[in-house]
């Protein structure tokens, strides 16, 4: 374990707004130098009177220095130029991320498939279906652990031999439900399992609404395969809208109470799909950004201090006409994404594979789903 995993633990354990926490950090490059800075430096960042006491006192749990020393666990913060693009673009971003298994997939272009706890046996055999060949045409599948949907598609996921993310609302010691014990550590073997709650965190209600922003942060889209009118995946749902992903659901009877949702979100514009070869279609544009973006972070020197669009900063000019039109479009003041698509033409899927490489330049930034030019 190392002396910024040190001071994040105590960064995390300070809690309080995580703004001012991510200013710290990217003002000193790494939490280890942001804690030696000091209590005027952290006041100077925003970090309220609360904050600033929880961080003096704070130390490390054994629990989470244990969890940490054992291979293929490890601690992804904020600072770290490992730290998921997508993730990056969220309002409110998780200041670190507790990870079991290949961080690198949480650059791996993929569908949150998300739905009821309780699926009808259609449901099932949508989600198994959906998630099949979704891993199968190159896609990640995302999900959040939890009965129903998310077991199956994370099942089918790797079963078809492909990428799943698991995305828990407790630490990643204590996945609930408990039934899904082995699942979790299968997920961990062959794929990747994440959560903001550091290990020995139980399972809370309030946990899965914030856990539901990681699963559409992570995802170019979220699919709906079945929801009860007021349901968690809603909530994922309309967190990916806010966020410019696009948002699938899969129609269902009127007379299945499970299907509402779907409609309601169908009502509300999102994507009716009936084949998952709709879905590949429409996010394929949006995968190769991120794809680019990968190669291109891949291919530049790691450096523990650095930021994930430092990597691609450097990147070639981009005189393509669809382009210009969309940097055109964009002003200083930050701009929705549909008021953006109406002044270039452009397509959703277009606008925002450009607006990711754009971001990942460093030449726009995105906040609550609007865009502007970077100052």
């Amino acid at each position: 374990m190392t002396q910024d995993d040190l001071a994040l633990l105590r960064l995390l354990a300070a809690g309080g707004a995580s703004a001012p926490r991510r200013r710290l950090l990217e003002r000193y490059g790494s939490p280890a130098r942001a804690i030696e800075a000091g209590i005027a430096a952290w006041r100077d960042a925003g970090l309220d009177a609360a904050q600033v006491r929880a961080l003096e006192a704070a130390r490390p749990s054994p629990h989470a220095r244990d969890w940490l020393a054992v291979p293929g666990q490890r601690l992804l913060g904020w600072h770290d130029p490992d730290y998921p693009a997508l993730l990056r673009r969220m309002p409110a971003p998780p200041l670190g991320l507790f990870v079991a298994g290949d961080a690198g997939l949480l650059w791996h272009p993929c569908v949150a498939v998300v739905g009821t706890r309780a699926p009808t046996a259609g449901g099932r055999d949508h989600a198994r279906g959906f998630a099949t060949a979704l891993a199968r045409a190159g896609l990640g599948v995302c999900s959040g652990l939890a009965a129903g949907i998310d077991t199956v598609a994370h099942g089918a996921a790797l079963e078809a031999g492909g990428a799943t993310i698991a995305v828990l609302g407790s630490g990643l010691d204590r996945p609930y439900p408990r039934a899904n014990a082995g699942l979790l550590r299968e997920v961990a073997a062959r794929g990747v399992a994440v959560s903001e709650h550091p290990p020995g965190t139980g399972a809370r209600r309030e946990h899965f609404p914030a856990r539901n922003r990681i699963i559409a942060g992570l995802s170019l889209g979220t699919l709906v395969v079945e929801a009860a009118h007021r349901s968690g995946a809603l909530i994922t749902a309309r967190l990916a809208a806010d966020a410019g992903r696009e948002v699938f659901a899969i129609p269902g009877s009127i007379r299945n109470p499970m299907a509402r949702g779907c409609h309601r979100l169908l009502r509300d514009g999102a994507v009716l799909v009936e084949e998952p070869a709709e879905v590949v279609a429409a996010l394929g544009p949006v995968a190769q950004a991120l794809a680019d973006a990968l190669r291109t972070r891949l291919q530049a020197p790691i450096n523990a201090a650095g930021h994930a669009c430092e990597a691609v900063s450097n990147a070639s000019p981009r005189p393509d006409p669809d382009y210009q039109r969309l940097w055109s479009a964009l002003g200083h003041d930050p701009s929705p994404m549909d008021q953006l698509l109406e002044r270039t033409g452009l397509t959703a899927a277009q606008a925002s594979s450009m607006l990711l490489l754009m971001e990942l330049d460093g030449r726009v930034v995105q906040a609550h789903g609007r865009y502007a030019r970077k100052s």
